[in-house]
């Protein structure tokens, strides 16, 4: 259904840092790093059809969150949930919520953990078992 997610960041080298570390977790490699042509430097992360892009904002005002917005990444296990989890917060991001682990509700039982990264927009790494 989705392309791409985007966000925007107003420090591109320390998003690169948190997003190399916690994307890695999830098995993406380093981003392809373009210029566009008015000067903004965006990041590229490709991983098995998707990507998740980093932008510097175009308009020249600074990036803002989505409040009310998650991006949320498909883990393989509980431990990578975990992984992503500590990742995040070992590399500027910010735990939220309730700590990392299973979920029951209304959609079935999830394991799940919720951070912010660095420039405050909401991550969530899912691991829905078969």
């Amino acid at each position: 259904m989705f392309s791409h997610v985007m966000v925007g960041s107003n420090d591109i080298e320390r998003s690169q840092r948190f997003y190399d570390a916690v994307l890695g977790v999830l098995g993406a490699k380093e981003p392809v790093r373009n210029k566009n042509a008015t000067g903004q430097v965006r990041l590229f992360y490709r991983h098995e059809g998707s990507s998740f892009c980093i932008s510097e904002p175009i308009d020249g005002e600074a990036a803002t969150f989505a409040n009310g917005g998650t991006i949320g990444f498909k883990c393989v296990s509980p431990e990578q949930v975990k992984e992503f989890h500590d990742v995040a917060v070992a590399h500027g991001g910010t735990s939220i919520e309730q700590p990392p682990g299973l979920r029951e509700g209304s959609l079935g039982a999830m394991h799940l953990a919720y951070v912010r990264d660095p420039d405050g927009n909401k991550l969530c790494a899912l691991h829905r078992p078969k």
